[in-house]
């Protein structure tokens, strides 16, 4: 085989998918989601990635990434990373850029990968062959019937022994969803997920109420800007409640600083965010030097193969609209069985084929 096989062509399109049903969460609401797909092509395979963003980065993919790593060594995608990090140090390396990086990271990686023909979890190391997932939807949007019948199929259904519910919208009535949930779960373990919207006051009282109802994970429950007060909720919610946060990490940096704060007793990581494979691998190496568990936030057909071979991963989340998303654009996309996902050790790569003539009617420009 070649030593070094050049990088010949970036090609992204934006896709943009509306909800089935009005969804919000503690601090916005939305009515569709934008998966960014990139396919990077070398030695005659493609590799592909995506993020959930805007389809303005697009632009930035194709007009500025894409230059940088063109003619590069496709089985050298730190290297691609290292100048993508570089070129955007103008812009800014968070934010929209850290996502349009953590796409193209993605496809370097899932290139890599086929180039060997190897499954990409044995190209990042391979720790075990498959990884607990958790439901999650439950949006403030939900009638109780609603909220009932999803979380309560994802225990019956998909064998999940853990789901999460939005709760913030509307604090009053968190109580009594909570309730509503937990009844419908049984002996699964019911998360919440506040997306920042509680002052830390606001979150330890919410935190003893939903103590009754065996709550054992409080996302979220301010800003993940405010390390001073998630520390604060960490050290006076109820024994047994875990504090979580770091979906909105887009460098080792900030999470290396949430940790010493000891703001979380489990670090979450977003690949489509923080910078893709390489991006996540060294969170997780982070988390392994702190003793702090692991979980990947949302994607989790394009997190799979990285979860399964980060040290400390306890689990995926299992999100309502990228799983809808993925099943519908990618032949391959993970099934639950018994609660848990497995990457396809018999393909190549993330072991996603598009199906491209089902995504195409979704397409967008970055202007829309």
């Amino acid at each position: 085989m070649q030593c070094e096989v050049p990088i010949r062509s970036v090609r992204v399109q934006a896709y943009t998918v509306p909800t089935d049903r009005p969804e919000a969460d503690g601090t916005i609401a939305w009515n569709s989601t934008t998966l960014v797909l990139v396919e990077v092509e070398g030695g005659g395979r493609v590799g592909l990635g995506y993020t959930y963003a805007s389809a303005c980065i697009a632009a930035l993919i194709r007009d500025k990434l894409a230059a940088v790593i063109s003619g590069k060594d496709a089985l050298a995608p730190q290297a691609s990373f290292e100048a993508m990090q570089r070129a955007v140090r103008n812009l800014g390396r968070e934010g929209l850029a850290a996502t349009a990086i953590s796409a193209v990271d993605a496809a370097l990686h899932d290139l890599k990968a086929r180039l060997l023909d190897l499954p990409l979890v044995v190209l990042l190391g391979i720790r075990r062959t498959s990884i607990p997932i958790y439901g999650s939807g439950g949006f403030t949007t939900y009638s109780d019937r609603e909220l009932e019948q999803q979380l309560g199929g994802w225990v019956t259904k998909d064998g999940c022994t853990s789901v999460k519910m939005k709760i913030g919208s509307e604090p009053e009535r968190d109580p009594h969803r909570v309730a509503v949930a937990k009844r419908a779960i049984g002996d699964a373990a019911l998360f919440v997920d506040a997306n920042g919207a509680c002052t830390p006051r606001q979150a330890i009282r919410l935190a003893d109420i939903f103590s009754e109802h065996d709550v054992s994970w409080f996302e979220e429950p301010v800003s993940s800007d405010d390390l001073p007060g998630l520390a604060m909720v960490r050290q006076h919610v109820p024994v047994g409640m875990d504090v979580a946060a770091g979906e909105y990490a887009y460098t080792l940096d900030y999470v290396r600083t949430m940790l010493a704060a000891g703001a979380v007793d489990v670090q979450q990581a977003d690949a489509t965010r923080c910078g893709g494979f390489t991006g996540f691998l060294g969170i997780a190496t982070l988390c392994d030097a702190f003793h702090v568990d692991l979980s990947g936030h949302c994607a989790p057909a394009l997190h799979l193969a990285v979860a399964c071979a980060a040290p400390r991963t306890r689990h995926l989340e299992w999100f309502h609209d990228h799983v809808r998303i993925e099943r519908m654009f990618f032949d391959g996309a993970p099934r639950p069985r018994e609660g848990r996902i497995a990457p396809d050790l018999t393909a190549p790569g993330n072991g996603l084929v598009l199906k491209r003539s089902d995504a195409a009617a979704y397409a967008v420009s970055e202007a829309a």
